[in-house]
Formats: C-alpha cells, sequence, structure tokens
C-alpha cells in the first residue's frame, strides 16, 4: 500500500483523480451490496438515481487523492487548495478566543479539510483509531501527524483531550456523520430515515465552542480543492438530542450543494445486534 500511494502522490493530481474514478466505477460494477447501498441511500434523500456512476467515480477519486495528502509535505498538500470561501469565519473565531468545533463530513476531500484547518488556525485535535494493519497505521500516522494537527486515541482519554483542547480555546476536528460504535450514539433521522448518530459531536458543542461546517470541494480535471467554511444556518442548540438533530440537519445541508462528492456507499444506516439502544428502529417505532 505504501508504495502505491507513493508512486499515486508523483503523479500529477488529475491522473490520481482519473484512475480513482475508473476504480471507483469498477468496484460500483463489481460488487452489488455496495451498488445497493450506494443507490437507496441515494434514493432515500431523493435524489437522482442517474447520479449514483458519478457518485461512484467521485468516491473512487476519495480513496485514490489521499496520496496527494499524505505522502506530501503539509505545505504540498495544502498547496493544492486553489480556493477558500467563508474565511473571515475562521478568523471571526481565533479572534473570539473561544475554542473553535470543525464539523467535516464525509463529503468532498475531507483529509485536506483538517491538514488546512491545523495550519490556518493553528493546533487542532482530531479522534484517531488504530487500523489492525501496522503498515496502514504507519502510513496514517506519517500523514496526519502534522505541525498543529494532533491526533487523539478514539476511546475516553481522547474525548478527555478534545475537551481540554477546547477549553484551552484551541480546535477540534470532526467527522460528524461517522457512524459510532454500539452504545455510543442515539438514533437521529437523517435524510429522512433513523440513523445511529454520534452524540459526542453535540456534547462537544454543548461546551461553548464556536461551531463551524467545513468542507473540501473537489475541483474538476484535477485543478485541486475549494475549501468551505459555513457557521450553521440555526443555532446549535438545546438538549444533546436535538443539537444532534441540528447537526444532522446541517450535513444535509452541506451534502445538497454537492451530492455527488459525499460517500453514499458508506453504511450510514447500520445498526447493532446485541445491543438494544442500537439495532435500527421497527417502522412501528418511527
Amino acid at each position: 500500500m505504501f508504495f502505491l500511494f507513493k508512486t499515486l502522490s508523483r503523479l500529477p493530481l488529475v491522473w490520481a483523480h482519473r484512475l480513482g474514478a475508473l476504480a471507483g466505477v469498477l468496484v460500483y460494477l463489481a460488487s452489488p451490496r455496495y451498488r445497493r447501498n450506494l443507490r437507496e441511500n441515494m434514493r432515500a434523500a431523493g435524489l437522482d438515481a442517474n447520479l449514483a456512476w458519478p457518485a461512484a467515480a467521485e468516491a473512487g477519486k476519495q480513496a485514490l487523492e489521499i496520496s496527494h495528502i499524505w505522502m506530501k509535505s503539509q505545505a504540498e498538500a495544502n498547496a493544492q487548495i486553489v480556493e477558500i470561501t467563508g474565511g473571515e469565519h475562521v478568523a471571526a473565531a481565533k479572534a473570539a478566543g473561544r475554542g473553535v468545533l470543525f464539523l467535516t463530513p464525509h463529503l468532498g476531500c475531507f483529509e485536506i479539510a483538517a491538514q488546512y484547518c491545523a495550519a490556518a488556525f493553528g493546533d487542532l485535535t482530531v479522534l484517531y483509531r488504530p487500523p489492525r494493519q501496522k503498515s496502514l497505521q504507519r502510513m496514517i500516522l506519517a500523514g496526519r501527524q502534522r505541525p498543529g494537527l494532533h491526533l487523539a486515541t478514539a476511546d475516553l482519554s481522547g474525548v478527555r483531550a478534545l475537551i481540554k483542547a477546547l477549553k484551552k480555546g484551541e480546535a477540534v476536528g470532526m467527522l460528524p456523520d461517522q457512524a459510532p460504535k454500539a452504545g455510543e450514539g442515539a438514533w437521529i433521522e437523517f435524510f429522512g430515515r433513523p440513523a445511529y448518530t454520534m452524540t459526542l459531536a453535540a456534547r462537544l458543542s454543548e461546551t461553548g465552542a464556536t461551531v463551524l461546517m467545513v468542507w473540501g470541494e473537489r475541483l474538476p480535471q484535477g485543478r485541486g480543492y475549494r475549501l468551505h467554511y459555513s457557521p450553521p444556518s440555526q443555532a446549535i442548540t438545546g438538549d444533546t438530542l436535538t443539537r444532534a438533530q441540528k447537526i444532522n440537519q446541517e450535513i444535509e445541508r452541506l451534502i445538497r450543494c454537492c451530492p455527488t462528492q459525499y460517500l453514499w456507499g458508506y453504511n450510514r444506516y447500520k445498526g447493532y445486534k446485541g445491543d438494544p439502544e442500537a439495532v435500527a428502529p421497527t417502522a412501528s417505532e418511527q
């Protein structure tokens, strides 16, 4: 894997994206389960079924473009961002002196969003769950442990590290649509369907941190990325479940801006056998 990514990183980004698009379509054709998940998730969101093909191609681009982030220096990776919208919101958040909670869904190039936020804002802490393969772990650590970008293990000590960072006025980055482990979430509506949703992002918003949505739009023809910052369209207030529902609604808002760049094949609606709280609700319970 290391040698493959190293080779891809030496190609122009446009070729990494072209190869990724081809790989994404081939996986879509070869895997009935993946194809079914992708189409069902897009259909539930009210999207045209014809968008499934370009969505599969964009998912393939996402898989291979990581080489242009992990295998390059932080400066080289961030240089691929050719435009930024909403940067004034980051400046205002820094001036406010409070912690900042950057929420980045599985939309566009979410890896580069964390890299750039760490460089632009300063210290940024993100959760990290080590993979089973040691070789892959070394590559991930090399690609994500950058100046200003701090990794915390995805356990109780990591959650404490996030809270500590926010209280110090630093930044925290999260993938709020990451399916949580059993016992770590709640069933919250997402595109009209109950989805087992992490509540950690909602609980972190209760610290008084400034919440900003951020995502990296993948530009055509390998031209790079456009990074979007925006405050939530509604105040993230209320109890934890209410906040989690509002965050899901904000994620939906971003996805509608560029639906083909969302990872629709990700099993966002899965439940967990053996855990009553993490078993998908029946139709009568919805």
